[in-house]
């Protein structure tokens, strides 16, 4: 396992970009909802204790209206009684009081102190208001209050609050309420404090801080306010934001880590571009390019860092290239030169051999050589010379087709005179006769005479080395236009066509190298079809059943406009 000098494991890019994605966003954006929650939890609390003390405040203030009107209507109509005469029209004006007042349920008239009290029991025991007067005739006037129209006027202003409302006597018995609930009612009761209560003023109570209960304690007209904030309401304040903060933080997060997610990959995929373009090169793939995905989001660095990569894999590519091409040419040199050393070892050494030992018989003194030898030996030790000058005028020619320095003094020549020259050049035929089927009227055609002699005579030697014993080598002519085709045609096996092509490169012949059934240096064809080249012509090598081997010569008509 690679690590560091100090022992820590090295860490690719994405595992390093997720340790800072984790430190610099998630820990912060992590203390940052919970640091939001809490102040968001504070400013909801408050707003419940002051929202509590408010609507406290106002049911209270709605309650001494109430209880001023009631008592301003109870005065009046005991003033208007204290004015009828008899016990018929009060009774007549009770009932249309109690018919039209809205407030009020039934109105009583109590004889006396005991009378009032007792239906003031039975009213209180059914939850209903009631006030009372003493009328001039010491009689008392009651009104019981219809407490559902009371509520209606108390709890309108609450709207849709949840919050429950108790409204408590002098004696603490529940006169009205808003969203009563029993089971609250009596937890309520058990947390309101027994004595001692602060009067005229809102007091926030209870042993939960998210839930706070408010009483107001009058001392005129004695009555106690307490409004609760339920679990409903606390939820939907404190609880339901809580839970909204804590997914807006985590969406948050998943939202970048998303967003980082695909920008890391998107890098990640031209990092590993870098990478695979290193590695093909440190294993020898120098046209390997770095492809990168780019779009504006790529990084300028990337972007340059992958054009000079490339830049460079370019230039080492070339360098191979060219160094390639180098030991290619080196290579052939050695060959050539190791064929060359090999081809003068043999073929120079031949004719120089036959030179020098019919030279050496000549000059010796103590034999008596007859005119007929004489003849014979000098025939040999010529023929061997031309062996050597036109073996000696191939290698020199090489060099000059190789460097295309290669120059040809290009002028009429009749074709006729060539092929009969080269035929009278080429001595050693080995019984093959060279038959010529000229046209009537050959044409002249545009080419070096010199040079085309020497074509046709490593044309003539090539096929007599390898045709078939005792059969004829055909020279055929043929006039296209303008253009003249001589072929050369000899009796062999069929040649396969991929060592066809091969005939043109140096020192390459159809017999085993190493056996030299025949000799020559291989470089006929390779002389001849520079030669041809150099001349503005073509030639073509063909094999069939019929004729083993054909060289085509293509060369232009002889016209005063088209020398070159």
């Amino acid at each position: 396992m690679n690590k560091l000098s100090y022992g820590l494991k090295k860490l690719k890019i994405i595992e390093q970009i997720a340790i800072v994605f984790f430190i610099a966003v998630v820990i912060p954006m992590s203390i940052s909802g919970f640091i939001i929650n809490n102040i968001n939890q504070q400013s909801l609390r408050r707003q419940l204790r002051e929202s509590a003390v408010l609507i406290t405040g106002v049911v209270a203030d709605e309650l001494n209206f109430l209880i001023n009107s009631n008592e301003l209507a109870l005065v009046q109509i005991a003033e208007t009684l204290d004015y009828i005469p008899n016990n018929s029209q009060k009774n007549k004006f009770i009932r249309n009081i109690a018919e039209k007042y809205p407030n009020c349920d039934k109105i009583y008239i109590s004889k006396n102190q005991s009378e009032l009290e007792k239906l003031t029991d039975n009213v209180k025991k059914n939850d209903q208001p009631i006030l009372s007067t003493k009328l001039k005739d010491g009689t008392f006037l009651s009104v019981v209050f219809n407490s559902k129209n009371i509520d209606n006027k108390l709890f309108n202003s609450l709207g849709s609050d949840v919050r429950q409302v108790y409204i408590l006597d002098k004696n603490n018995h529940l006169v009205a309420s808003n969203n009563f609930d029993m089971e609250s009612f009596e937890q309520t009761m058990d947390l309101l404090p027994k004595n001692n209560l602060t009067e005229d003023s809102p007091v926030i109570f209870g042993d939960e801080k998210n839930r706070p209960i408010v009483y107001l304690k009058s001392s005129n007209p004695e009555y106690t306010v307490i409004v609760n904030t339920t679990d409903q309401m606390t939820k939907q304040a404190i609880y339901s934001n809580r839970v909204k903060i804590i997914l807006a933080v985590l969406v948050s997060i998943l939202s970048m880590m998303l967003l980082i997610g695909f920008y890391i990959y998107y890098l990640y995929i031209n990092i590993r571009q870098l990478f695979k373009a290193i590695i093909a090169i440190s294993k020898g793939n120098y046209h390997r390019q770095i492809r990168l995905l780019t779009t504006s989001f790529t990084p300028y660095e990337i972007v340059f860092l992958a054009n000079e990569f490339n830049n460079m894999v370019s230039k080492i590519h070339n360098a191979y290239l060219e160094l390639q091409k180098k030991n290619k040419e080196l290579k052939e040199l050695n060959e050539f030169r190791s064929n060359l050393i090999d081809t003068v070892s043999h073929e120079l050494r031949t004719p120089l051999t036959s030179i020098q030992g019919y030279t050496s018989r000549l000059l010796r003194q103590d034999i008596v050589i007859d005119d007929v030898t004489k003849q014979k030996s000098l025939r040999i030790i010529k023929e061997q010379s031309e062996r050597l000058k036109r073996l000696i005028e191939d290698l020199l020619t090489i060099p000059d087709i190789e460097g295309m320095r290669l120059r040809t003094v290009n002028t009429e020549v009749w074709l006729e005179e060539v092929l009969e020259q080269s035929e009278l050049l080429l001595r050693k035929k080995n019984g093959h006769e060279i038959i010529i089927k000229s046209l009537n009227n050959c044409p002249s055609v545009v080419a070096d005479k010199g040079r085309l002699e020497q074509v046709f005579v490593n044309l003539f030697e090539n096929a007599v080395k390898y045709s078939e014993p005792d059969t004829p080598i055909m020279v055929d002519i043929e006039q296209n236009s303008d253009k003249v085709v001589v072929r050369v045609k000899n009796k062999c096996p069929k040649i396969p066509k991929d060592k066809l092509n091969k005939l043109y490169d140096k020192f390459v012949r159809l017999d085993d190298a190493m056996t030299r059934t025949t000799r020559g240096t291989g470089l006929g064809l390779f002389i001849v079809k520079g030669l041809i080249e150099a001349m503005n012509g073509s030639i073509r090598l063909s094999s069939d059943d019929n004729w083993g081997f054909c060289a085509s010569i293509t060369l232009r008509v002889f016209e005063k406009d088209n020398l070159s």
